[in-house]
């Protein structure tokens, strides 16, 4: 299933998309994208609705995140051999853990606000994974079946914030819309391999980022798990599993996001998103 969120900001509805491309109202079935609904029962409850007695809902609504409810926004850092060669850095043993704040959190499409004082503001396409099923010291081997589902993320970030402010890491990743996610909550049953999916990022229509998630020094099953033995997972948090090469902060000479820039980026059977660049007020 593709699970969508969508509406105005705050006021979102659940939804899914059909298998005809349509946009489809689960209101009546459940109060959001949330909690128990991703549970592997939940999931199994809306699976077995008859997605074509819906109603149907016109195709110029606002998508919203893909996933409410959210408690922890986990980030890896340097998870991509090759994106750690080019930041200059070594590919870490262990797996490099961050939060984001979930007040980033965002729609796919809503502008990206370039926050007061930012200098460097730059682009990071990133598979997302969403929790559907508690998970405390999981095994690798039984970490996916806690997992709902696959989103497209933006793991936006402020490298001046990041890396210039004492070293918080936190502080460059948690500005308002910097954690733009979705358009839709693909569930893990269609998502043959996590490991095998194609993934691409353009500013302006210029190709900046274009890698798989073959190249993830952690896999999803490995940081699942890994994770566990730290924090309990709980439905609805999401963890961000790094990105390919191609950010601004490695070009040379750099390149970064200003007012009017245009992002684009998706990620192979999981959509895409769109974000206009302004400035803070």
């Amino acid at each position: 299933m593709k699970l969508v969120r969508f509406g105005a900001a705050g006021a979102e509805k659940p939804g899914l998309i059909d298998g005809n491309g349509d946009l489809r109202d689960l209101s009546r079935h459940i109060g959001d994208i949330a909690g128990e609904v991703l549970s592997p029962e939940g999931l199994a409850t809306l699976a077995a609705l008859d997605v074509f007695a819906l109603p149907i809902i016109n195709s110029d609504q606002r998508f919203g995140p893909c996933v409410a409810g959210t408690g922890k926004f986990i980030c890896i850092g340097l998870n991509y051999s090759d994106h750690a060669r080019e930041a200059g850095l070594h590919v870490p043993s262990e797996p490099i853990v961050f939060m984001k704040a979930t007040s980033a959190i965002c729609g796919p499409d809503d502008d990206l606000v370039i926050p007061r004082g930012a200098t460097k503001t730059d682009w990071e396409v990133e598979l997302g994974v969403v929790i559907g099923k508690t998970a405390k010291h999981v095994s690798k081997e039984d970490a996916l079946e806690h997992v709902a589902g696959y989103c497209v993320l933006n793991d936006v970030s402020e490298r001046a914030f990041q890396n210039e402010r004492q070293g918080q890491w936190t502080k460059g990743k948690s500005c308002d819309t910097f954690g733009p996610t979705g358009p839709w909550l693909v569930t893990r049953d269609e998502i043959a391999d996590p490991q095998n999916l194609s993934m691409w990022l353009t500013v302006n229509g210029e190709m900046m980022q274009s890698g798989s998630t073959q190249t993830m020094v952690f896999g999803v099953a490995e940081l699942v798990s890994y994770l566990s033995d730290f924090m309990s997972l709980q439905p609805g948090d999401i963890i961000s599993t790094g990105t390919p090469p191609g950010v601004g902060m490695g070009l040379s000479p750099q390149r970064y996001l200003k007012a009017g820039d245009v992002v684009e980026l998706g990620i192979e059977g999981l959509g895409k998103q769109k974000q206009r660049c302004i400035s803070y007020g």
